[in-house]
């Protein structure tokens, strides 16, 4: 289960809906090993895609160096899809090289008639995508 504050779950979906129609990417980190999600990190899609999301491979490399210079973990890798539900794609999975991470995926589009977006959380482990719930606090 992903236990998220109500301030990094707005934060996210802020983003998701700030970057639309490209997709929005980012990382919510946290204090090695507690697998707490405390500081959100909004990245830029190097990509600027409606339809997939690059990390700037600089920028990355800049915040694992400050993630491990300050005791942290990325507890949730995120991005959003525009036009597609909230689940991730091939491309995804490919990507996904975190397997302690939660893959949070926003969907800005309407694509079930449930509101402006959907907000699904996922763990990714050696190909195999496993959803599970998420518990807003706060």
């Amino acid at each position: 289960m992903l236990t998220i504050s109500r301030t990094v779950y707005d934060q996210i979906v802020a983003h998701a809906r700030a970057d639309h129609p490209d997709e929005a990417c980012g990382v919510v980190a946290g204090p090695e090993g507690t697998g707490r999600p405390e500081r959100f990190i909004p990245m830029l899609n190097a990509a600027r895609s409606p339809t997939f999301y690059e990390f700037d491979s600089g920028d990355l490399l800049k915040l694992y160096r400050e993630m491990d210079d300050r005791d942290e973990e990325p507890v949730i890798v995120y991005h959003s899809h525009t036009a597609t539900e909230a689940y991730p794609s091939r491309t995804d999975v490919t990507y996904a090289n975190e397997p302690g991470a939660h893959y949070v995926l926003v969907s800005t589009a309407d694509t079930d008639g449930l509101g402006d977006f959907q907000f699904r959380s996922y763990r990714i482990v050696d190909g195999v995508i496993t959803e599970e719930p998420v518990e807003v606090v706060g």
